[in-house]
């Protein structure tokens, strides 16, 4: 998730966690700091675009290294605050704001590490967006209340906020299930063979859907909304390069990108006769956010050059009202298809 949320999630846990005992201020500073602490790593450089991708989410969100980070964190809390008798109680809450961190971002399309350093499997259920305002405003109306209000009203609403945002993202599991299940449908009853779908909810919310299915030389994409009722799921199909994927096998960037993405990947060679792999799952078709050049078409296995990312952006004019539209408009069709087509901008 965005800064923000993890930083109002290590707020409310803590506030919830320590209560009365401490300053709620103090609480809550030490809380966002704490909620913030793992995603540190995002400004370590690993050497090209597409190791800092598949390294962010590691080791700094490994449950156990967490777990034991949380003792000496929550001893220099508990000093800092001038409550060193109250260091266990510390030692918990920080436990818990750290911990709590990871756990949300595997809900998530991204890919988490929770089992670092004994397993590098990315973890990823991608039932929420990863800026979602409906789970984050509460967090923050919560804590801003403890932290402004009296003592033990500004408490119960800080408990009743992180409850609301906690069952947000249960409703956001529940939907996203419910939503597989009516895509799984639509994919069977048109007839479509896909190995794997995806199903990940589209910007800012958990009503309008998107799904990727992938197939043996296509992958299809398609949105749903939980207010279309019965009108008939509309897919469109592009290639996915399967031919070029089986080329490149042995390339280590098209195995990185093919194990971490869980294989919802696009490989094409483009004008300029160069390779370009594309994580399918955080984008909209045809603009993705991890999008990279990874060296000439024509190149062995072994002549692996320099990732260049090339970041799309879609043009914001034409997709927030699109996004818009399509919440409630089955027949709005899909930005790939919208009359002229849409820009997608690089940035680096």
């Amino acid at each position: 998730m965005d800064s923000i949320s993890q930083a109002a999630l290590g707020s409310a846990v803590v506030l919830a966690t320590l209560g009365r005992r401490t300053a709620a201020w103090k609480a809550a500073v030490w809380g966002a700091a704490a909620g913030t602490l793992p995603d540190l790593d995002a400004f370590i450089d690993h050497g090209d675009p597409l190791l800092n991708m598949v390294r962010h989410r590691a080791e700094s969100h490994g449950l156990a290294l967490l777990a034991l980070a949380s003792a000496p964190l929550g001893w220099l809390a508990a000093r800092l605050s001038g409550q060193p008798d109250l260091w266990r109680r510390w030692w918990l809450a920080m436990a818990l704001a750290l911990i709590t961190h990871p756990l949300l971002d595997t809900l998530t399309v991204y890919g988490t590490q929770l089992l670092q350093p004994f397993s590098n499997h990315p973890f990823a259920v991608g039932s929420v967006f990863i800026i979602d305002p409906f789970y984050t405003l509460p967090l923050l109306l919560g804590v801003l209340v403890a932290v402004i209000g009296s003592s033990t009203k500004g408490l119960r609403w800080n408990a009743a906020m992180l409850a609301l945002s906690t069952a947000d993202l249960g409703w956001s599991v529940l939907a996203q299930q419910h939503v597989r299940g009516v895509l799984e449908a639509s994919l069977r009853h048109n007839g479509m063979a896909a190995s794997q779908m995806l199903v990940t909810p589209a910007p800012f919310s958990t009503v309008l859907w998107r799904a990727v299915a992938m197939g043996p030389e296509h992958y299809h994409e398609a949105y749903y909304s939980l207010l279309d009722g019965t009108h008939p799921v509309a897919w469109t199909s592009h290639p996915r390069g399967a031919d070029l994927r089986l080329q490149h096998a042995d390339n280590p960037h098209v195995q990185r990108l093919s194990w971490f993405s869980h294989g919802f990947m696009r490989m094409q060679a483009n004008s300029q006769g160069r390779l370009t792999i594309t994580d399918l799952r955080m984008g909209l078709e045809p603009c993705y956010s991890f999008h990279f050049d990874i060296g000439p078409a024509h190149s062995a296995a072994s002549e692996t050059g320099p990732v260049v990312q090339q970041w799309q952006r879609p043009d914001l004019s034409m997709a927030l009202p699109w996004l818009w539209r399509r919440l409630t408009d089955p027949t709005a069709g899909t930005l790939s298809t919208l009359p002229g087509g849409i820009s997608c901008g690089t940035a680096p």
